[in-house]
């Protein structure tokens, strides 16, 4: 499934969508950042509540589809930009990690 077809189908706030075409193929969660660069695969969604600048550079470094940020938690617009300008997808989804994984592990 792709970034933006998994955004649609679970109403999940687009906050940076440079490439939406991008496919899913299995999910990371974690927010120990040295364990997500050894860790997540690319194509993976990486689930965090992290929000802070380096989750675009490690995203980037990581090759994940895209950055989903949960439980509500939301970064500042510096973020945001710096996502874009690095082809970094992030979306927000209110729930858990842990709920949210559920919810769209028979998609990736």
């Amino acid at each position: 499934m792709t970034v933006k077809k998994l955004a649609e189908k679970y109403s999940f706030e687009v906050l940076s969508m440079p490439e939406p075409e991008k496919e899913i193929n299995g999910g990371y969660i974690g927010d120990l950042l040295s364990w997500v660069m050894g860790r997540a695969e690319a194509s993976n969604i990486w689930l965090t509540i992290m929000t802070n600048m380096n989750i675009a550079a490690v995203a980037q470094l990581s090759d994940v589809s895209a950055v989903l940020i949960c439980e509500g938690a939301r970064p500042d617009s510096d973020v945001i930009s710096t996502a874009k300008e690095k082809g970094v997808n992030i979306l927000l989804s209110a729930d858990t990690a842990y709920n949210t994984a559920v919810r769209i592990s028979s998609d990736i």
